[in-house]
């Protein structure tokens, strides 16, 4: 019987010794999930936990249990957890009286193999529970920030990284960048997009395409925007394809744009390698909107801009060879000068009186073989004459007019059989 009681004491100082070495918790916490794991089995026992105290000593593996109850005479005893009649006290000690509280050391080994099994469990649930807790804060406190992980395994849907404490962090394929190519015990850094709590049950989701992994970026590369002395205003991105920028600084000696880009592009080129040679476009920010959407067409050189505040859309009009140059490659010139103002934009050929090439056909006098609403779809993305249209993108023409594929085709095989004829 000795020799059982005391593998039972081995066993539970073994399981303190346990949690204090493995679990990353402090010694208080570790204190009162132990007690509550205790209290919670003499509930279990004796109906209710009230008259018993518990003390813990994880540093030895050490533990005592107290039952207290006030002595009553014999035969009044109607709640045995909390009554103890006259005689039974003077068998713990021939002096007790009624009235005095006889304070009882419990041995726990002797409630049997099954609570001690029940105490274990009870125990590794709430530390579980405070591990998920702990896991939960650290990383609701780091939403938005940059972090560091190993890649440990790589699934068609996401990929799991382990930080240097090894808890888990996903990365979802949609929050990957195009080009983005990981091998197993490689780092790959994203930020915290957000962090899902379902059952108690912490899912750390990470992110590469979102905007603010490159604020972040910046911030790391460029100590004027760390320190304050400028701001970044909007990013618009494309992941892995292109990004804008608009910064701005409260101080004139600085210039915001030079400062982004370095000396000889030193650093953002950093942030392009990172982003697999995503392209980055800085530009001043500007609260004038007619401004700030001049700028954000870069490379482009408007002419004028019309306004609608109301309904956020921009009319903007160009010389015919500076519309190419406004819409950009598949369109992404124009999409992220959009996301970047928060305008709709349109932009319009300006002739300046001018008559077309003498060669060319307006849009219009095709109406007999191209459905009006398909002209006007084309009209709205700047692109009047026949010419403009077949030298435009077809990537262009489907995404920015919103046509589909077989459509586009055709719109393309009539105007070319126009000038074939």
């Amino acid at each position: 019987m000795a020799t059982k009681k005391m593998t039972e004491r081995v066993n539970l100082i073994d399981t303190f010794k346990d949690f204090k070495e493995t679990k990353n918790i402090d010694r208080t916490t570790l204190v009162s999930v132990i007690e509550d794991s205790f209290r919670s089995v003499l509930q279990k026992t004796y109906g209710s936990d009230e008259n018993f105290d518990v003390i813990v000593n994880p540093d030895k593996g050490d533990f005592e249990i107290y039952r207290n109850r006030v002595v009553v005479a014999d035969g009044n005893v109607e709640n045995e957890n909390a009554e103890i009649s006259l005689s039974d006290a003077q068998k713990i000690d021939p002096d007790f009286e009624e009235g005095e509280e006889v304070s009882e050391k419990i041995e726990f080994a002797k409630f049997g193999r099954r609570a001690i099994l029940t105490l274990r469990q009870t125990m590794a649930s709430k530390i579980l529970d405070l591990e998920h807790d702990n896991l939960y804060n650290k990383y609701a406190d780091k939403v938005g920030q940059i972090v560091t992980g190993e890649v440990y395994q790589i699934w068609k849907r996401e990929m799991l990284l382990l930080d240097d404490e090894g808890n888990e962090l996903l990365l979802p394929k949609s929050e990957q960048i195009p080009g983005d190519f990981f091998r197993k015990g490689e780092t790959a850094r994203a930020i915290v997009l957000r962090v899902d709590n379902l059952n108690n049950n912490p899912k750390i989701i990470l992110s590469r395409t979102s905007p603010d992994f490159l604020r972040r970026l910046l911030e790391q590369e460029v100590p004027e925007i760390n320190d304050g002395l400028i701001t970044v205003q909007r990013i618009a991105r494309i992941p892995g394809e292109r990004a804008k920028i608009a910064v701005e600084s409260y101080n004139e000696r600085i210039d915001p744009v030079g400062a982004c880009v370095g000396v000889k592009g030193s650093r953002i080129h950093g942030i392009v390698r990172e982003l697999h040679n995503e392209n980055i476009d800085v530009i001043n920010y500007t609260s004038n909107i007619k401004l700030f959407i001049q700028r954000s067409l870069n490379p482009a050189a408007v002419s004028s801009i019309t306004l609608d505040e109301e309904k956020k859309k921009a009319e903007v009009y160009l010389q015919p060879d500076q519309v190419s140059l406004a819409i950009g490659k598949n369109g992404d010139n124009i999409k992220l000068a959009s996301m970047l103002t928060g305008y709709t934009i349109d932009v319009f050929r300006e002739l300046n009186g001018e008559e077309p090439d003498e060669e060319d056909i307006y849009l219009d006098e095709f109406s007999d073989e191209i459905e009006p609403w398909i002209i006007e779809q084309i009209k709205g993305i700047g692109l009047d004459t026949a010419k403009s249209v077949l030298s435009a993108p077809r990537a262009m023409l489907v995404e920015k007019a919103d046509l589909e594929e077989d459509t586009v085709d055709e719109v393309l095989r009539v105007l070319k059989a126009e000038f074939e004829d």
